[in-house]
């Protein structure tokens, strides 16, 4: 990896020599140019000489040509990096054996930015639950292929004339432009393959770049094409949430003369200890398959008519194709705990008040599984731009660039096949929960597991579900103007300016919720014919669950699913998941560069406005048909749609410091303000009313978004020390402090809704405890500790720490959760690699602690602590061939979740290790 100062867009395609034999240390962070980097001790001997140049704190990760990534995945590489976070899923699905998110110093990925060539990207998400949740703006980094990439810069400290949107911080990557290259044609190519070990598959890799210069090298033509296919395997095993066991239930014979309105749960009465303990509500054996096939391109085009004017236009479109199955064969503590209200045998195990281990003899007709099984044969990311630029310098010292481009993305689930089945009705069973180390035993009783179909009679039926017709569409339509003159000052070396606009849409419209028609519930339609989990499931994840389930092919359950389910878009509605965001955002800015003697930094500000257009549901409870504004004819509920308008200003000051000690002694000072807007749908989720309010004065319960939520917003402050202690040396630390204004949190609040009933045909304003997203106060600080030094002739090593405490700060309730999402500790790397004229291998292992994911079915979600090895060798043949060998996870290591401790496990899964073969070549 290499660590480079800053450079704007338009210097981002000039080399000169400057930059190459390096700036003084009072010259402006503008005269930092791009350097080519043709290995890894270069790459790190040039990263430190243009860190220590650099007036701000960022950081770099290169590669010399396509496929030569340090890392396969660009969100790998850049975990690589102090203050730099990785996870392999957009929200609480689970992590994937691929990584997805970046964020920064302890935050949560939406707290981060990533731009491409300094442009917003609109996006999409291939799951159907990020689809709708909250992952809010931060970019599904599985939509980027690494061969794509030139560099990727960090930036941990902002600017005035750097855009608005990361809170943390932002990620720029940077793609190559048609002048960059020094030959009249180009031609270069990775060709390869990767094999995943859960699978067992073995897949083509395919990339290629096109380059083409005109005689005088004012006009090329550049084309990347990438066609990447891949098969995960996850194994699996989750508690979806936990509930209490109440002290008290309702009272079946309520409303006799004499009868209380709620009686002792006969738990309780039994084991008065079990009292307001909890308890798993579902515990699954989960099996997840996946194939991932990602196409698209990069086609550019540069003309260089004058000295004083250039124009770019490009174009960027990449697809992921992410047809996956999943199957959760489960265990339902919640129907006979929490609905049949059934105690325990004798010998359960109560642990930090969770009930982890316990049987149950059985109740006649009580379910005590649940088989789900679900198909998403069409499931879809995608993400695509088009972009002028126009750099233009009408006088030696005032220059522009100008910048019109739109961006769309989709996450696009036309439907879902389902079944959902209840094995084990009446059969009792049981369970043990072994906290994150270990998966939890369990069984149905006597239930055979491995045939629909037990002693001929088929399992029975339980419900069809499932949102069809999703398509998340995302767009951005942006224009920009920015514009340097350089003064010979003896203190300002130049000022800038600049202006953006953009139209930004994110909308969700049309959803279908399934449900089952009589053909569906007729278990005489089952299909015919079963396969079963492969022998090994869950190896390695411990013993003692079911095995060799059995289910039904895709095919299988599409053909059951045509015949047996209603998709009316009528009655089948689920307006519960539709909503639509608009924003228009402006900024403005000013900014002075400044250098003197041994000194050298930047003071500007930024004015951002975001006005914003909220459209998104409503429950009414008990409307009519005919009532004013109501819909009536979904079967989810009567429902109305409401739209909600904001405005919001922001002044973002910013100052950059970058002071020369001594000749290898630099220290930094870096203070800013810094905004991010909040996620889509926690402005925008419907308000759906669960218990419905009565005009007695009965408080009701729900949830929904919050359209009033302002934009996060943060005073970062960052104090540096780098110490350049031999050739190809660093040893560094920042200190960093993040004070955060407006996070978004969840809390309970109560607020009256119009509800209508029998007596009350006009409605009455309910009074409903409504759980939603609110804003609060937290703060985030911690230090960023770098080492890296060569060793003998072809040795050398890398590595950092990073600590981060993060908490609400906000008045809580009494034992309320104070974290904030995304906040681990501890993270450090090491890096160590050997490198000759021919060969070179590397080794890394990344570790991060436990974090705070927010919360899955009213349920915290907490990611374990996990550690993962990557290794590459590489082997240069000749100038046009070379051979490289890498694998991610090969530790194959465990993801591990848990609630509010770990004896309250959330999930533990496997994804095996990936292994990449690619011969890349050069004409």
């Amino acid at each position: 990896m290499a660590l480079f100062g800053r450079n704007d867009l338009v210097q981002a395609q000039q080399q000169t020599a400057q930059a190459q034999q390096g700036a003084t240390a009072g010259s402006s962070q503008d005269q930092l140019q791009e350097v080519v980097v043709t290995g890894i001790r270069y790459s790190l001997a040039q990263s430190l000489q243009l860190k220590q140049q650099a007036v701000g704190t960022i950081d770099v990760v290169t590669a010399e040509s396509i496929g030569k990534l340090p890392d396969k995945n660009v969100a790998d590489a850049l975990q690589r990096l102090p203050g730099i976070n990785i996870s392999s899923s957009g929200a609480n699905e689970g992590g994937f054996d691929e990584a997805d998110r970046v964020s920064m110093r302890g935050t949560n990925p939406s707290l981060t930015q990533t731009m491409i060539n300094g442009h917003l990207l609109a996006s999409g998400d291939w799951f159907v639950l990020d689809q709708t949740g909250t992952v809010g703006r931060s970019v599904s980094y599985t939509l980027l292929p690494a061969e794509l990439v030139k560099e990727v810069r960090v930036y941990k400290s902002s600017e005035a004339s750097l855009l608005e949107g990361g809170v943390a911080g932002t990620v720029d990557i940077i793609t190559r432009k048609p002048l960059d290259f020094p030959k009249a044609v180009t031609l270069e190519a990775s060709v390869g393959a990767v094999y995943a070990t859960l699978p067992g598959t073995k897949d083509p890799q395919l990339s290629f770049l096109g380059n083409w210069l005109n005689a005088d090298h004012t006009f090329g033509v550049m084309l990347q094409l990438f066609s990447e296919t891949r098969h995960l395997r996850r194994d699996g095993q989750e508690m979806l949430g936990y509930n209490q066991i109440s002290p008290t239930i309702a009272n079946p014979n309520a409303g006799t003369p004499g009868q209380p309105a709620t009686i002792t749960n006969p738990i309780v009465a039994a084991h008065p200890d079990l009292a307001n303990v909890f308890y798993p509500t579902i515990l699954d054996d989960a099996f997840f398959e996946q194939k991932r096939q990602r196409n698209g391109g990069l086609l550019e085009a540069q003309w260089q008519p004058t000295d004083s004017l250039s124009l770019d236009l490009s174009g960027f479109s990449s697809k992921l194709e992410a047809t996956n199955f999943n199957r959760s064969y489960s265990i339902w503590p919640l129907q006979f705990i929490g609905s049949a209200h059934e105690s325990p045998n004798p010998g359960y195990v109560v642990q930090n008040n969770t009930l982890v281990a316990g049987t149950w003899a059985g109740l006649a007709g009580t379910n005590y599984g649940v088989y789900d099984q679900i198909s998403r044969p069409d499931e879809s990311a995608s993400t695509n731009y088009g972009v002028l630029t126009a750099d233009w310098k009408p006088v030696q010292a005032l220059s522009f660039v100008g910048q019109v481009g739109v961006s769309m993305g989709h996450g696009r689930t036309p439907n879902q096949d389902v079944s959902e089945t209840n094995p084990g009705i009446g059969a009792g069973g049981g369970y043990r929960l072994n906290g994150t180390t270990t998966a939890a035993s369990w069984n149905l009783g006597n239930t055979v597991n491995t045939t629909p179909s037990p002693g001929g009679v088929p399992v029975a039926f339980g419900w069809i579900f499932g949102d069809q017709n999703m398509d998340v569409v995302d767009s951005e339509r942006w224009g920009a103007l920015d514009g340097t003159f350089v003064m010979n000052d003896s203190v300002f070396t130049d000022f800038k300016f600049g202006a953006r606009y953009s139209d930004h849409d994110r909308h969700l419209w049309g959803v279908i919720g399934q449900g089952p028609n009589a053909n569906g519930m007729n278990t005489g339609n089952y299909p015919i014919g079963n396969l079963n989990f492969p022998s090994n499931f869950g190896d390695g994840l411990g013993a003692g669950f079911p095995q060799e389930i059995w289910y039904w092919s895709p095919s299988q359950l599409a053909a059951y699913d045509s015949q047996g389910t209603n998709r009316d878009p009528v009655t089948r509605a689920d307006w519960t998941a539709d909503y639509g965001v608009h924003e228009k955002d402006s900024a403005v800015y000013v900014q002075a560069d400044l250098g003197g003697d041994h000194w050298s930094g930047n003071v500007g500000v930024r004015f951002a406005r975001t006005d914003e257009s909220v459209a998104h549901n409503v429950a009414v409870l008990g409307a009519a048909a005919g009532t004013p504004g109501v819909i009536t004819t979904s079967a989810f509920g009567p429902y109305q749609t409401v739209t909600a308008d904001n405005t919001y200003n922001n002044v973002l000051p910013s100052a950059n410091l970058k002071f020369d000690l001594t000749h290898d002694l630099i220290a930094r000072f870096d203070a800013a303000a810094t905004m991010a807007r909040p996620d889509y749908s926690a402005l925008a989720g419907a308000v759906n009313l669960v218990v419905p309010a009565t005009a007695g004065g009965g408080v009701g319960s729900g949830s929904a978004g919050n359209p009033a939520l302002k934009p996060v917003k943060s005073t970062n402050v960052d104090a540096g020390l780098e110490w350049y202690f031999a050739p190809k040396s660093l040893l560094s630390a920042e200190l960093f402090y993040m004070k955060l204004k407006d996070y978004v949190t969840f809390s309970t609040i109560n607020e009256s809704f119009i509800t209508f009933d029998n007596t009350h045909q006009n409605g009455f304003p309910g009074l409903y405890a409504i759980t939603l997203p609110q804003e609060a106060d937290g703060r985030v600080q911690g230090v960023e500790l770098s080492y890296q030094q060569p060793f003998f002739e072809y040795w050398g090593v890398e590595t950092n720490y990073t600590y981060a405490d993060g908490k609400q700060t906000s008045q809580l309730a009494a034992g309320a959760d104070d974290r904030l999402v995304g906040t681990s500790k501890n993270t450090f790397n090491v890096i160590g690699y050997f490198e000759n004229k021919y060969f070179s291998a590397r080794v890394a292992y990344t570790y991060r602690s436990e974090f705070f994911s927010g919360l899955d079915r009213s349920t915290a979600f907490t990611q374990g602590a996990t550690g993962s090895i990557a290794a590459s060798l590489d082997y240069t043949v000749n100038d046009n061939v070379d051979i490289s060998l890498s694998g991610l996870n090969l530790n194959n290591p465990r993801l591990k979740y848990f609630a509010t401790n770990e004896s309250q496990p959330r999930a533990l899964y496997r994804n095996g290790a990936q292994y990449y073969l690619n011969v890349r070549l050069k004409f």
